[in-house]
């Protein structure tokens, strides 16, 4: 296979065909990576970039497993440097505080155990501390499509090797958004698991209690299949909770905050832009949508960083950073020490009391729901956070931070570009009891942002207009209401002998008037099987509207004239009370 085949993004259906053909091996797959790093190098995506000497060991082993009972037989992954890898150095983006772990972590020896090829620890933000993707001493991660933008963290190497097709698919961590933002940055789906259903064990903690391994991936299939294989109990790991794999369910609404939107940066408008964008497609999607006070979901994501909660950080690193002065990244330092002072256990139990009431309100204002927000509050060049990181970096996190303290499930998924190579994301959350809507909404959004659905407006003027009898067969064909419309003043509207009462529209040549109707949208596929079910004088043909424009809606039959009541002069429908009793 020569260098113009081989794609720029990977995924394991591609090659898995490769392989089942025979027309690639996985040591030709490597060799292309470790040259793709070796080009990226000054993006400073790897701590510990791919070699041969490292990946050799697993390829190797490669030779004993049978691909048809290996799932993930063959496929390259990358490690967020704060998970461990056996004998690979853990820094977590700190030199002095590196390790050399004899034993994978459990979610990387569950990937190896199903045929997949770690090869290399990723950069990231030091301790897994910040979503901007640029406080490590191991440089500032670029972005994958504008080097200028940041990447994204603190699982930033991680998200940049799977864009930059370096990785099939990456491990990530996430405590207050990291495992999404960076996905949302780089055009990448990240699938962030309710809080125990992945093993943290050989996880560096950020704070224990709520932090979760992630996956990022170009699509929604392969974050699902890893899924599959490292979801499960660990009873070595305290955090750990039983949650069977999710099976794609639709939720019953969506909800969505109420008002405009906060977005800041350079990009703030274009931002504001892609969300109303966003929001027309999520209202295609035919689900009942509902606008709910966000209000509840800031403060719950406040207690993560501006009260109590943030001293589980320090009671994870402080010491190491007491120990060893100078070591920690300045920005990193200054967040871990605003948990070492200023809170008593009081203040923590206080905190920990509020959060458990925002708990209960998010799972009963979300069940059978799920909840939609931008991914990012905005981007910035790198050289814009350096100038005020902390600011900056809080209002990235200003969608994404509630997430783990409120125990609901989440997942990344792009949703087109703001600007030129500036994706927009938007994250579908649920509560951790209900993985599968997350699941199901996030494959219907996709499918209809990557194949727009083909759509046809439909005139309608009777018992399929919104309150009457059959607005629900409307619905079970996908249409959606779009508005309130008038004929062109050239229709005769009759009331058929029919059980029950129908109206007919019937064209006139001369003294008709215009009547009230509604434009619906329905899909092109569905509009067939629709016409199907309506019966003689019925039908569907083209209804002149009052601006001349021509949609299809149902029309009458000259013919029925003959036995009907003329009800033209009453205009509409709804105005004929006793008819619709």
């Amino acid at each position: 296979m020569n260098g113009n085949e081989f794609p720029k993004l990977l995924t394991i259906d591609w090659l898995r065909e490769q392989y089942l053909k025979g027309e690639l091996q996985p040591e030709e797959v490597i060799e292309k990576i470790i040259n793709r790093a070796n080009a990226d190098s000054d993006m400073n995506i790897w701590i510990t970039p791919p070699k041969l000497n490292n990946i050799q060991p697993y390829l190797d082993k490669l030779e004993y497993f049978d691909i048809e009972s290996y799932p993930l037989w063959g496929i390259p992954f990358a490690i967020k440097d704060n998970i461990d890898v056996a004998n690979l150095d853990t820094t977590a983006a700190c030199p002095e505080f590196s390790y050399t772990p004899q034993e994978h972590a459990t979610v990387v020896e569950k990937l190896i155990a199903a045929g997949a090829i770690p090869i290399g620890k990723t950069n990231l933000d030091q301790f897994a501390t910040g979503l901007v993707g640029t406080r490590s001493p191991y440089g500032e991660t670029y972005n994958a499509l504008r080097p200028e933008l940041i990447s994204g963290g603190s699982s930033s190497g991680s998200a940049v090797a799977v864009a930059r097709g370096q990785a099939v698919f990456a491990l990530g961590t996430d405590t207050a958004g990291s495992g999404r933002v960076p996905a949302a940055l780089n055009r990448l789906v990240g699938l962030k698991t309710s809080v125990g259903a992945w093993s943290t064990k050989g996880v560096v903690p950020a704070c224990a209690s709520i932090d979760c391994v992630t996956v990022f991936a170009n699509n929604l299939k392969d974050a699902y299949s890893v899924d599959k294989i490292v979801r499960g109990m660990d009873e070595d790991n305290c955090w750990s909770r039983e949650f069977s794999f999710p099976n794609k369910k639709l939720p019953e609404k969506i909800c969505l905050p109420k008002g405009e939107l906060i977005f800041y940066g350079p990009y703030k408008e274009e931002y504001r832009q892609a969300w109303e964008k966003t929001v027309t497609q999520l209202e295609q999607l035919n689900i009942p949508i509902e606008y709910i006070d966000y209000q509840m979901f800031l403060d719950a994501a406040a207690i993560l960083y501006d009260g109590p909660y943030v001293a589980e950080r320090w009671a994870d690193i402080g010491t190491f950073v007491e120990d060893h002065p100078d070591a920690t990244f300045p920005v990193t330092e200054k967040v871990l020490r605003s948990g070492a002072t200023g809170y008593d256990a009081a203040s923590l139990f206080n905190a920990l009391h509020q959060l458990q009431s925002y708990k209960m309100k998010a799972h009963q204002l979300l069940k059978n729901a799920v909840l939609i927000t931008p991914t990012a509050g905005g981007t910035w060049t790198r050289d814009q956070v350096r100038e005020n990181p902390i600011r900056k970096n809080s209002d990235m996190g200003i969608y994404t931070n509630h997430c783990n303290l409120l125990d609901l499930c989440a997942i990344a998924v792009p949703s087109g570009d703001a600007a030129l190579n500036t994706p927009f994301g938007i994250t579908i959350f649920a509560t951790s009891a209900n993985e599968s809507l997350v699941a199901g909404a996030s494959q219907l959004f996709l499918s209809r942002v990557e194949q727009p659905l083909k759509t046809t407006y439909v005139a309608v003027c009777g018992l399929h207009m919104r309150g009457f009898p059959l607005e629900k067969q409307m619905l079970e064909f996908g249409a959606r209401f779009v508005k309130e419309a008038r004929t062109a003043e050239k229709y005769q509207f009759i009331k058929l002998d029919t059980e029950p009462a129908k109206p007919g529209l019937i064209k006139k040549k001369m003294n008709g008037k215009a009547i009230e109707i509604e434009i619906w949208e329905m899909p092109l596929s569905s509009l067939g099987g629709f016409a199907t079910l309506i019966s003689a004088p019925l039908g569907i043909g083209k209804v002149e509207l009052e601006d001349g424009s021509e949609v299809p809606g149902f029309i009458c039959e000259g013919y029925a004239v003959e036995e009907a009541e003329d009800i033209t002069d009453l205009g509409s429908w709804r105005n004929l009370a006793s008819f619709i009793k």
